[in-house]
């Protein structure tokens, strides 16, 4: 387990902590859980990978009509110890309007839905590599096809 401090700063359980920083020097927080809440607090569930995926099926790009999912829009998903989705995520074009939409649409599928899986959203909008058919899946492409496009 890692726990990061400083952006160039990485601890690990087996380290050990500098002269400069001890038990006796350290602030102590007068807000954080005593050794025996912390341990007797009931975990809390995280949402797996797959249920976010499954749940981002409900984001539909705006201009085709096809889920954000089937269409290869999303690159990357990672959920934190605090239960906030990080998606890596692009657009059919850099000039996109719609951001927004897709925003609202999957803050709504993710956070504020009836099955809430997170408690915050962040999208994170990456252009590299660019988005091409190529990206599609085969159940993205048989819903163009069904709506009159040839790919």
């Amino acid at each position: 387990m890692t726990d990061r401090t400083a952006p160039d700063t990485v601890l690990t359980e087996d380290a050990a902590l500098p002269e400069s920083v001890t038990a006796s020097s350290a602030p102590a927080d007068a807000d954080a859980p005593s050794e025996q809440q912390r341990l007797t607090a009931p975990p809390v569930d995280k949402a797996t990978i797959d249920d976010i995926e499954e749940a981002m099926r409900d984001v539909v790009d705006p201009e085709l009509g096809i889920n954000v999912v089937d269409l290869g829009l999303v690159y990357g998903i990672t959920v934190s110890d605090e239960h906030v989705v990080t998606l890596d995520m692009t657009l059919t074009s850099a000039a996109c309007p719609l951001t927004d939409v897709i925003e609202d649409q999957a803050r709504t599928a993710l956070v504020d839905g009836p099955d809430s899986l997170v408690s915050d959203l962040v999208i994170n909008w990456v252009w590299m590599p660019p988005w091409g058919p190529d990206k599609i899946t085969e159940d993205g492409r048989d819903q163009l096809r069904a709506l009159g496009f040839n790919v």
